[in-house]
């Protein structure tokens, strides 16, 4: 009996014993920490393309990736960039890179010149972030707000996939491997040899005189049919609007006095409206309808802007 309660009493005393450690938020010594209190944070790829949605190519590109990184974490911007657009595509890798840290690869393939001689590069900006692209201008606008301390052009094969590479589908064949092998933690100079420039996109700038600005429409905002411009909302400002003011422009050959104001409910349905969107750019919408067809709109179209009158 004795043996007994001893034994018993032991058990209780283990019990709470295992009790208190978590409480205390503590494993006992006798059990293993979980793996994920020490797990190593997931390489992160972030994928665009002009692909579309409507066939396997993405999905191709991101086994590839699973296949050489399988750890690694694909974040898609869009598959949906404007066919052949390097600036469309260039202006959305610009808005979306400063929302992510130093050592994320960016796998962009927007790729009209394909099986050319252009360039297939990867570039690391002095921000700590790596591009994995063709060399045709996408990286004009990071690499002049960032800076670029390296390019690497992509020859080694070791790099690539398949004996005999695709004259239409290096997004497979050396950009997403390419970018798998960085994501895996890869020398990203074993790549290839170091190129000195890249492409850049001959981009037109607004130009302000005495009577106002001239701009361009560069982009639609789809699938709303907003109108995108090159006129920066700094730009805006010293024409002296103030929010409320009728705008005085022209877009094309047509005339129009559109209200300036903060956002789209400012104006009633069915109205148009001139405002600063999300990423500083003068916009042009029609609230709860599409700018673009509502006014026959498409980029690239001149937009002209008088100052205010004075008064």
């Amino acid at each position: 009996m004795a043996s007994y309660l001893a034994r018993r009493t032991a058990g209780i005393a283990t019990l709470l014993l295992i009790a208190a450690c978590g409480a205390a938020g503590q494993a006992p010594a006798s059990q293993p920490q979980s793996p994920r209190l020490h797990a190593q944070p997931r390489p992160v790829v972030v994928f665009m393309t002009d692909f579309g949605i409507a066939n396997d190519a993405a999905a191709i590109c991101r086994a590839v990736i699973y296949n050489i990184a399988p750890n690694a974490r694909i974040d898609d911007v869009t598959h949906s960039v404007t066919p052949y657009s390097v600036e469309d595509g260039a202006r959305f890798l610009a808005g979306v890179t400063p929302y992510y840290g130093p050592d994320v690869v960016f796998l962009v393939v927007i790729d009209p010149g394909v099986g050319s001689a252009r360039k297939a590069v990867i570039v690391k900006t002095r921000l700590g972030q790596y591009f994995v692209l063709p060399d045709n201008g996408l990286m004009t606008l990071v690499a002049a707000r960032d800076g670029v301390e390296g390019i690497r052009e992509i020859t080694n094969p070791k790099w690539m996939i398949g004996a005999k590479l695709s004259s239409t589908f290096h997004g497979r064949d050396i950009f997403s491997p390419a970018a798998a092998h960085l994501a895996r933690g890869d020398d990203w100079q074993s790549a290839g040899p170091e190129i000195s420039s890249l492409v850049q996109l001959d981009l037109h700038a607004p130009r302000l005189d005495a009577t106002g600005i001239t701009g361009e429409v560069i982009a639609l905002d789809d699938p709303f049919g907003n109108l995108i411009t090159n006129i920066s909302g700094r730009e805006f400002q010293q024409l002296g609007y103030a929010i409320g003011d009728m705008v005085r422009l022209r877009l094309g050959e047509r005339a129009l006095e559109v209200p300036y104001v903060r956002t789209f409910s400012d104006v009633a349905s069915g109205k148009p409206l001139v405002y600063i969107d999300s990423r500083g750019r003068l916009s042009l919408a029609v609230n709860q309808g599409d700018f673009s067809k509502a006014y026959d709109v498409k980029p690239p179209a001149t937009l002209v802007i008088s100052r205010k009158k004075p008064g």
